[in-house]
């Protein structure tokens, strides 16, 4: 069982990337998912979250507005779009995957509710 992302790359500011992270091995349609990054000598944090029929989203407010999480069940992939990227953006890009437990998604935020977690995708934004 496992989540791959893909799509990162390097672009310039302003630029845009969809980032996708692919299911393997089990269905994730039950599960709420993530996106979370880490950056040059910082901390993971939280980017997005969506619940697992897609309804519901969660946005940091360092993206909200120019970020959107996405999901296509029927292909087990979990999308995220990037538009008007600015450099502090540059980080590794990780998908995660999370038990629904009844809490709203904006609780998703928190990294410790995730149980399965994908290898990352570097997106590097150039001034």
């Amino acid at each position: 069982v496992q989540l791959q992302a893909s799509g990162g790359g390097l672009v310039q500011t302003g630029g845009s990337l969809r980032l996708s992270c692919a299911g393997f091995g089990r269905s994730f349609s039950g599960d709420h998912m993530g996106w979370f990054r880490q950056g040059p000598g910082k901390e993971r944090e939280f980017v997005a979250a969506s619940s697992y029929d897609g309804r519901s989203t969660y946005h940091a407010a360092s993206v909200k507005g120019r970020f959107a999480i996405s999901r296509d069940n029927a292909k087990n992939t979990l999308y995220l779009q990037m538009n008007s990227l600015k450099p502090e953006d540059t980080a590794v890009y990780i998908c995660a995957a999370a038990r629904p437990s009844g809490k709203v998604i904006d609780f998703y935020s928190s990294a410790s509710l995730y149980s399965y977690w994908g290898q990352g995708t570097l997106v590097t934004v150039s001034s």
